[in-house]
């Protein structure tokens, strides 16, 4: 029996770990399917898959699970090769110990002193969405905006002028076209189908207060162009990275620094959304900007 099998720390690992409704839940069941085929039997498969993600936040029906179990068949990973025969390794598992000495070399560096440090300062209590995306995307490009993870829109971006202030989403890098498939074979505005290059690599961390995430962020900041700092409105930081035109294997190298500092890995999928820059979060709170520095944006 399979069943028997010990499982590898990294699928563990993917077991704890499942992502919330919004955040690739569809990519992550092919995922883990794709690792647990040498292990489990396809009906064991099945169940873990259920069980797993049936907190996510949506319902998750069996026609997804089943989907990606047979679709991940033909690519099982096999046992001895590099996490399933590719290059890319699991993501790392959070840190406490390298976080708490990043934030010892910090010196007490909080989010007072990243505002300050910002090279350009929004100090009114206007709305300036507008001219903040203006400057991330310029010409008229494709985005992909929305007011909650179900209520969304690909428009070109000045179709989109004069009403970004009143979202809280954004995918952040332009789409490819108006609609693409999701992995079941819907149509929609907003798939990873249809999203294009990274343009921006963002990393949202929800661990510690947010002076220490500050402190993280620039760490972070030391290691690639710091482009924007946005609040969620909650309690956590997005930081927007300038990374166009950078390959993979270097961006998820800085992604994987990252996760082990305490941030969400989730952000790694190009069609996730993050927070609108100076938009409104659904509880009504501004997503206001701490950082902005556009020059870094070639």
């Amino acid at each position: 029996m399979t069943s028997a099998k010990a499982l590898p720390q990294f699928v563990g690992e993917m077991l704890a770990a499942p992502p919330r409704a919004g955040q690739g839940v569809n990519l992550y069941l092919f995922r883990l399917a794709r690792v647990l085929h040498p292990y489990r039997s396809e009906s064991e498969i099945v169940d873990t898959l259920r069980a797993v993600t049936a907190g996510c936040g949506r319902i998750v029906t069996e026609m997804e699970i089943q989907r990606a179990v047979q679709n991940s068949r033909s690519g099982a990973w096999r046992p001895g090769e590099r996490n399933g025969g590719d290059s890319v390794p699991p993501w790392p598992m959070f840190n406490p110990e390298q976080r708490e000495a990043v934030l010892a070399v910090a010196d007490g560096f909080g989010l007072v002193d990243l505002w300050e440090g910002s090279p350009l300062r929004l100090e009114d209590n206007l709305p300036h969405t507008e001219e903040i995306v203006d400057a991330l995307f310029p010409g008229d490009a494709l985005l992909c905006c929305a007011k909650s993870t179900s209520e969304f829109a690909t428009r070109a971006r000045e179709t989109w002028r004069g009403e970004l202030a009143a979202m809280q989403l954004i995918v952040p890098s332009p789409m490819l076209s108006r609609t693409g498939h999701t992995q079941d074979g819907r149509e929609s505005e907003h798939t990873l189908e249809n999203t294009g290059q990274r343009r921006f690599l963002v990393i949202e961390q929800d661990t510690g207060t947010v002076d220490e995430q500050a402190a993280i962020l620039a760490h972070l900041a030391e290691r690639a162009p710091l482009v924007l700092a946005v609040y969620s409105g909650s309690k956590s930081l997005h930081s927007w990275f300038f990374c166009a035109g950078q390959c993979e294997e270097t961006l998820r190298s800085f992604m994987r620094h990252a996760v082990t500092l305490g941030a969400d890995r989730a952000t790694w999928t190009r069609s996730q959304f993050v927070r609108m820059p100076d938009g409104i979060r659904d509880n009504g709170n501004r997503q206001a900007v701490y950082f902005f520095n556009p020059a870094v944006i070639k």
